[in-house]
């Protein structure tokens, strides 16, 4: 009676399974296939090129500005060796807040970069959202990023409620 049972279960379990549909996307290549991503690629680059050529301006000015510093040294002052170091440094620190704020984290590059894809992949993620309800898909998965990544998920599956209240709260009030 109790192989039956357990027969029984894992039949029901093995139907349950295999009623969850699964699929996958390679948006690397569906965004490749996109005019709109292109042209903000290209745009990001051109941007990426015109930032760099100014940061490299200031070095290639910093360089010589050590060079002639390195040539006169012998002629000059305590108080003017002095003061040229302090404008090579000064200058040099420019140059380095020049570059963070072109291609830091929160740099100008950073954000154009957001400005630009963040819309073409929103639009995306909300296309293969549609596609997966359409042909009945519960997960699709992103094969093209490093780690797999779930783009789409059913929300008959979202079980965070039920997390919620058994671990002693009430759904949808929020800590501050």
């Amino acid at each position: 009676m109790k192989k039956y049972l357990l027969i029984s279960f894992l039949l029901l379990a093995g139907l349950g399974a295999s009623a969850q549909r699964f699929a996958y996307v390679d948006t690397e290549y569906i965004l490749k296939h996109l005019p709109e991503y292109k042209s903000a690629l290209s745009q990001i680059d051109g941007l990426s090129k015109q930032y760099q050529s100014q940061i490299d301006e200031s070095f290639n000015e910093i360089d010589k500005m050590y060079k002639a510093y390195q040539a006169d040294q012998v002629l000059l002052t305590d108080d003017m060796r002095k003061r040229r170091e302090n404008d090579i440094i000064e200058k040099e620190k420019k140059a380095k807040e020049l570059q963070r704020q072109k291609f830091g984290p929160d740099g100008e590059l950073f954000q154009m970069r957001t400005k630009l894809l963040k819309p073409i992949q929103e639009k995306v993620a909300t296309v293969v959202g549609e596609t997966a309800k359409n042909k009945t898909i519960d997960f699709v998965f992103d094969k093209s990023s490093e780690s797999t990544m779930m783009i789409y998920a059913s929300a008959s599956y979202d079980i965070s409620n039920d997390v919620i209240v058994r671990l002693g709260y009430k759904p949808g009030t929020l800590v501050k």
